[in-house]
């Protein structure tokens, strides 16, 4: 039986930034016809089997459009209910709240003041993709001026310590499709990277990566703890990217879980990976 996906991306990047490449040829395989599309295209998604989003990186500045549109799509996944959760890193706090060993994440709504850790910190929006509008500051700097302006675009602003780990062991990307874990590869340290020419993400050193017992364990603890916040099984999960960083005694702590439009680093992962994803889109169908 033939059916239709539809890999989204945004208007600078119709067809995404090359990760998903050996994804087409996978779904592909198994009777789907695939094609690509921007969000905001104007495009029949509701005619698609399967809309999956995939690169609208675009959608932090315009984020209530996009939330209408993911709406409108009966076959979108991720779904709706888990992008309008996922797009605002105030997850953070429910999950640190559930009992996860999550970064320690402070949030500033406008016209609230700010205070700031004694060591090293991040600030950045809690609505964002690909570190815009992150920034570092030292320890004892006075960053309220960069607050200020995070708010004056509209912005609830998080406040975290810097986890110094990610200057020698980068970030840990665990990646789960269909609820199971699929492959893992490290990120370097984002801050200070460049931008690509889209000007949506800041380019990454990605390499293959072995997860640690403790660090595996993390992930399916903060996605059964998602899950349950969601009131959905992880099986409806048809991707999942938990972002782990070393902690100062050496124990993973969360920094992220991306369930809206992540990079699955399937150019770090075995050639088998696009497969699973496919397989993932059919049980998702299912």
């Amino acid at each position: 039986m033939n059916r239709t996906a539809i890999l989204v991306g945004c208007a600078e990047l119709p067809s995404g930034d090359g990760d998903d490449d050996a994804v087409v040829p996978a779904l592909t395989s198994l009777g789907f016809s695939v094609s690509w599309a921007a969000w905001d295209s104007g495009f029949d998604f509701a005619s698609a089997d399967a809309v999956i989003l995939r690169a609208t990186w675009d959608y932090a500045s315009r984020r209530a459009e996009f939330l209408s549109w993911c709406e409108s799509v009966p076959s979108l996944v991720n779904s709706a209910d888990v992008v309008r959760w996922n797009t605002d890193k105030s997850y953070l706090v429910e999950l640190s709240d559930a009992g996860l060993p999550v970064v320690p994440t402070s949030l500033v709504p406008p016209g609230s003041p700010a205070s700031f850790p004694s060591s090293d910190f991040v600030v950045k929006p809690s609505v964002g993709a690909g570190s815009r509008g992150a920034a570092r500051f030292a320890a004892g700097a006075d960053a309220t001026a960069h607050v200020a302006a995070l708010h004056a675009e509209g912005h609830t602003a998080m406040v975290q310590p810097y986890q110094s780990s990610v200057d020698v062991s980068g970030e840990l990307a665990l990646v789960y499709l269909g609820g199971i874990f699929s492959h893992a590869f490290t990120k370097a340290a984002m801050l200070g990277s460049t931008m690509d020419e889209s000007g949506l993400y800041l380019t990454e050193k990605l390499a293959p990566a072995s997860p640690s017992m403790e660090a595996l364990a993390l992930a399916e603890d903060v996605l059964d703890a998602a899950s349950a916040l969601l009131g959905i099984l992880r099986a409806e999960l048809l991707y999942a990217r938990v972002d782990v960083v070393s902690g100062a005694d050496g124990k993973p702590l969360l920094l992220e879980l991306e369930l809206t439009e992540p990079s699955l680093g399937f150019g770090q992962a075995d050639a088998a990976a696009a497969m699973r994803f496919a397989s993932a889109v059919r049980q998702q169908l299912a």
